[in-house]
């Protein structure tokens, strides 16, 4: 066992395990780490301004890589600052090694300045937290941790490292990389009993979730939905493309609030969820999303989800890949000839539903197209038709990307992540982070403007990494979505006209001058002309680009 520093012990562990990029912001106690990367020729340091961006950085390029990200923290408050970002990675299952810088030891009992129990403040977020209390135990630590992140349920875990860890030297055995097998194919009674229930179903429906994409199982899932002659649905909240948006059958996300949901079920007779949730909500409502007695089937890898809120006539714990080829065989095999037919039949009339919708979506778009300001629907059509088919795209655009999804080409499950937990300002870092994982795609992320200006920041790093990828600012001067929702309460602010807080006018954020500050190109848009200008030489552009585009400030019901 050779005699070696714990801040060159993390490293060579770090590297074991394959992660080749770490995203952090270093302070005082990851001064051991950073004299240790003075040295390191083959991990790569990404700088973030601040803690939240560099979480989010971490997050995308855990998802888009599906590799274990790692990002460095500063003590308690670096910890604090990058919460809300670790609450979205949650959310999403994002494998991540979030590690945080801690005082020495002997010096702790005092509590010193920046000091806190930072497993306790990360537990919550995290599948597993805790302190490394002896250099001998670091190699075994970072094997754990690492080897959680990646087992399903997927997720982020979180390592407090204080610095006499880093700074002390002994003789280590690094061990070895474990890792758990993710093939997990699901109960073959249970597939049965699932198959039987689907042939005799009139009309089935879909909610499709992140457990797909994450398994690349949407030819998978193309081959069930066919199969049963169904429409597919993205859960509400969508981080990932769950169904090739190109297909006939694909209807989009899901609207998270309950009578919306009941709504769409009450046109079928049979819910068949594969790796979403039922149900995320935004809002309460006077029903259930689902009514009482409806057949559920449900597919997942997080035994949590399954029968969490709603009883379920049959609950599959399994991966999706594997588990669909058995599911979709018992399904052909359970059905007599007259389902069959019926299957068949029902299959076309979904696909021309589906046709026929979207078409219905784009005379909407086109309708609106020589608005100005640009309205917000014409303007997700438009970068749906001007962006290339390889192309990555990151949405928080919140209240804005009505049929972004519909409108876009994401056939594949690299080609789209979104705002999973809810908290924003993920988008803008998370692009970074998809960048760096997918390097020869071009990546555009689309985002709020109330959004951009949580992780602003991350624009450095853009810039600092000379990234060829785009920031599409939608800017309507507001926090339009909490307009709307306060609206819809019909209180006092409706009453009044009068929305507290709301507005991001006065003065505006010049986008381009903060872009151009922090060693962006930037332009600002006025028309959909100039946007597809723009738009296309930015994606050509050696470097990062921002594009400020002015959106119609209308949030009121019509």
């Amino acid at each position: 066992m050779p005699m070696m520093p714990g801040k060159t012990a993390l490293l060579e562990l770090l590297k074991q395990e394959g992660v080749r990029i770490m995203f952090g912001n270093p302070g005082t106690t990851e001064l051991p780490l950073m004299d240790a990367l003075a040295a390191e020729h083959e991990l790569r340091y990404i700088l973030a301004l601040q803690e939240a961006p560099a979480m989010g950085m971490a997050d995308g390029y855990a998802q888009a890589s599906g590799q274990c990200a790692v990002v460095n923290l500063h003590a308690a408050p670096g910890l604090g600052n990058a919460m809300g970002m670790l609450y979205d990675a949650q959310k999403a299952g994002s494998p991540i090694l979030v590690t945080a810088g801690q005082h020495e030891q002997r010096f702790n009992f005092t509590e010193p300045l920046l000091w806190a129990d930072l497993p306790t403040i990360a537990r919550p977020f995290v599948k597993w937290s805790e302190e490394v209390r002896r250099l001998a135990d670091l190699p075994r630590a970072i094997h754990r941790a690492v080897k959680t992140a990646l087992a399903p349920p997927t997720g982020p875990v979180f390592l407090s490292l204080p610095g006499d860890i880093l700074t002390d030297s002994a003789d280590l055995d690094l061990g070895a990389p474990s890792r758990v097998a993710t093939g997990i194919r699901g109960d073959s009674s249970a597939i049965g009993r699932a198959a039987a229930i689907i042939a005799k179903a009139r009309s089935p429906v879909i909610v499709a979730g992140d457990a797909v994409p994450q398994g690349n199982a949407l030819l998978e899932l193309v081959a069930l939905a066919e199969a049963m002659g169904a429409p597919v649905y993205d859960e509400g909240m969508a981080s990932r493309a769950m169904f090739p948006s190109s297909h006939p059958l694909y209807r989009g996300a899901l609207v998270r609030l309950p009578e919306a949901i009941n709504g769409v079920l009450a046109q079928h007779d049979l819910l068949v969820s594969i790796g979403g949730d039922l149900f995320t909500l935004s809002l309460p409502g006077e029903i259930e999303s689902i009514p009482e007695g409806y057949p559920v089937v449900h597919l997942d890898t997080d035994p949590w989800e399954l029968a969490k809120n709603y009883p379920e006539q049959v609950s599959i714990l399994g991966e999706p890949k594997v588990t669909l080829l058995e599911l979709t065989a018992a399904v052909l095999k359970a059905r007599s000839t007259a389902e069959t037919e019926a299957a068949v039949k029902r299959l076309a009339h979904a696909k021309a539903e589906g046709l026929a919708s979207l078409r219905k979506l784009h005379a909407m778009a086109d309708a609106v197209s020589e608005r100005h300001p640009i309205h917000p629907l014409a303007l997700m059509q438009t970068i749906g038709r001007l962006l290339p088919d390889d192309a990555v795209v990151i949405d928080e655009t919140v209240s804005s990307g009505t049929g972004l999804r519909r409108f876009l080409k994401s056939d594949d499950a690299q080609s789209f992540y979104g705002l999973r937990g809810g908290g924003i300002g993920w988008g803008l870092p998370a692009a970074i982070g998809v960048k760096l994982a997918l390097p020869d795609r071009p990546v555009v992320a689309l985002i709020g403007d109330g959004s951009a200006m949580y992780t602003i920041q991350g624009l450095w790093t853009a810039a600092n990494q000379n990234l060829r990828m785009v920031f599409v600012i939608i800017n309507n001067y507001s926090y339009r979505i909490l307009k709307q929702r306060t609206n819809a309460m019909k209180g006092l602010a409706a009453q009044a006209d009068n929305y507290v807080a709301m507005d991001l006018d006065k003065p505006r954020v010049d986008f381009v001058s903060v872009a151009r500050g922090l060693g962006l190109q930037a332009h600002k848009a006025t028309t959909l002309s100039d946007l597809g200008d723009l738009l296309q030489q930015a994606l050509a552009a050696d470097g990062p680009t921002l594009i400020d585009v002015e959106v119609d400030r209308s949030w009121k019901p019509v």
